[in-house]
């Protein structure tokens, strides 16, 4: 359970310095982010999104290279990890990039495939997999068409909204003004194409537990 302590040590450590660093992360910031994830919790997207038991739609992505993906394509081959990330810009998205990369042995071990999904531009997300050096799929859903027919997508509140477009430039990065992002859900879809674990939260900040993913794996088998 060491790395999964490290993952989530990691990422509190990182939403601490927020928290403390006064100069760039106001007091007036805390309450606006805070105001967001309730935002989003109030929104039913929770409810909504796909969920334990559920069907996995079927759907076709291009990586940052134009390669298309087909998700029952890979079920063909064994279990989906399919995981959602906000984008690059997201330090917690890019922390749990960096755990997945480092297990992805022992999910490989299991006979699956892990692919993460994000609604960033293309060039961006080839930028997102180069810098964390990763060596499983990334595929760009731009216009979070295929979040949204797994139910994960939501808006932002129009203040947390301005921070990132002033910050860096949300619009720009996702080739949209719509201001919808993904929550961080994981699912393991088996080969039937049915879930068979979901991680579902309105807190960008808490991610699943790559041992929780690896286990719920195993229990396929």
């Amino acid at each position: 359970m060491s790395d999964t302590r490290n993952m989530k040590g990691e990422l509190d450590a990182l939403l601490d310095v927020k928290r403390q660093g006064a100069s760039k992360f106001t007091e007036e910031k805390k309450k606006i982010y805070a105001a967001g994830i309730t935002s989003v919790a109030a929104s039913g997207v929770l409810e909504n999104a796909l969920n334990l038991g559920d069907k996995a739609p079927n759907f076709t992505l291009k990586n940052a290279l134009g390669t298309s993906v087909l998700l029952y394509d890979e079920l063909k081959n064994g279990p989906v990890v399919l995981t959602w990330y906000r984008g690059g810009w997201c330090p917690y998205c890019n922390i749990t990039l960096h755990y997945l990369q480092e297990k992805l042995p022992d999910i490989k071990k299991t006979g699956a495939t892990l692919i993460a999904i994000t609604p960033e531009l293309p060039d961006n997300s080839l930028s997102t997999s180069e810098k964390n050096k990763l060596e499983f799929t990334v595929l760009s859903d731009v216009g979070n068409v295929v979040g949204k027919e797994y139910g994960v997508v939501y808006t932002l509140t129009e203040e947390v909204a301005s921070i990132y477009e002033a910050g860096f430039g949300l619009s720009e990065v996702n080739g949209d003004h719509s201001n919808e992002l993904p929550l961080a859900a994981t699912y393991v879809i088996d080969t039937d194409a049915v879930i068979q674990y979901a991680f579902l939260d309105a807190d960008y900040t808490e991610r699943a537990e790559v041992t929780d993913i690896v286990e719920a794996l195993h229990k396929l088998k």
